[in-house]
């Protein structure tokens, strides 16, 4: 059975497991379970286990793992920061290849975190789908409507709520997770071009999380869909969305003023105790501000353009001097690139 490393010169794994406000009553039984599953890889691997603020009982469950000779990395932060910025601390102090999240509470059987690894043999980013899914009708339909409307560039995902995942190291060095955008990674990365492939595991029997959530915990999501929905599609394109909306504000204000003046001026209805004029007046001018806020926006990216990285480059193919006959014919060695840009 191949034991875990902390040799940074020749480790080709990592493992990180954010524990936060939801984890495993049993630290110890999960963290001996994944060790299983990455067992069955035959790689040398370090674990990372950050602490997503005070901890005292999982600390204390982590202490006597230590103690048995475990060759754990427990990072503790200082408060709680939410689970997208403890796995950005665990990334900084990780040293493999390959990168593994695993979910510090049930969600897949440990023994398929190799599913995953393999899964980059091909692939850039591997997520895990739990499948067969067992959960409610109203569950069902609640994944369905979340994945839905945040489908975009083309792939869809069944299983973002999955924190089981395996990633190349350079996924993470581009991307920068804050707040709760952990659960966006994959679409995040499908924007920057890397190639998702998602893998079917079997699901935790004790993956079972039933407690409802709040009214605010839904409108949290919503917002942070239409924070990564911005994200994806207009980080470089600000005036598409601001002028989309900013002129249809201002097109709708200067129909109502429109109408309104040729009341007044046709029929001689007085205007003085209307709202209306004060409505269209106010989308006019909002609308021009919506405008000239994506313009704004616009010259800000072009300024930064040349920092801005939007593609990933898949493979160089080096064609090396030409041996002929004719030395002055000989071709300078070319470079092709094969990129992935959104």
């Amino acid at each position: 059975m191949t034991t875990a490393t902390s040799d940074p010169a020749r480790l080709p794994l990592s493992v990180i497991m954010p524990v936060g406000k939801r984890h495993a009553a049993d630290i110890a039984a999960l963290y001996a379970e994944y060790k299983v599953g990455l067992a069955s890889l035959d790689t040398p691997y370090e674990f990372i286990v950050v602490l997503d603020g005070p901890r005292p009982e999982v600390a204390a469950s982590l202490q006597r793992l230590l103690e048995r000779g475990e060759n754990l990395i427990v990072i503790s932060l200082t408060k709680r920061f939410g689970e997208a910025t403890a796995l950005m601390a665990g990334f900084q102090r990780t040293s493999g290849r390959v990168i593994v999240t695993a979910p510090a509470y049930h969600q897949i059987q440990g023994a398929e975190i190799g599913k995953l690894v393999r899964a980059l043999d091909k692939s850039d980013v591997a997520i895990g789908r739990r499948w067969p899914r067992v959960g409610s009708r109203f569950e069902a339909i609640r994944r369905d409507a979340f994945h839905r409307l945040i489908a975009t560039g083309g792939q869809r995902f069944n299983d973002l709520g999955c924190g089981a995942r395996a990633m190349k190291r350079r996924v993470l060095e581009e991307i920068s997770l804050y707040g709760d955008q952990h659960r966006f990674l994959p679409v995040l990365a499908n924007r920057q071009g890397f190639r998702i492939v998602e893998v079917d595991v079997a699901q935790s029997p004790l993956d079972r999380y039933e407690v409802s959530y709040p009214p605010k915990e839904y409108l949290h999501r919503v917002l942070d869909i239409f924070t990564v929905f911005f994200l994806v599609r207009f980080t470089k394109k600000p005036l598409r969305f601001f002028g989309m909306v900013g002129a249809t504000t201002f097109v709708i204000g200067a129909l109502l003023v429109a109408y309104l003046a040729i009341d007044r001026l046709v029929f001689l209805h007085p205007l003085a105790d209307r709202p209306a004029l004060l409505l269209s007046s106010l989308l006019v001018v909002l609308g021009m501000q919506l405008f000239a806020l994506g313009l704004l926006g616009e010259l800000i990216i072009f300024t930064h353009a040349r920092d801005i990285k939007d593609y990933q480059v898949d493979e160089v193919v080096r064609y090396p001097e030409a041996v002929t006959g004719n030395r002055a014919a000989s071709p300078v060695a070319t470079d092709v690139t094969r990129s992935h840009v959104v």
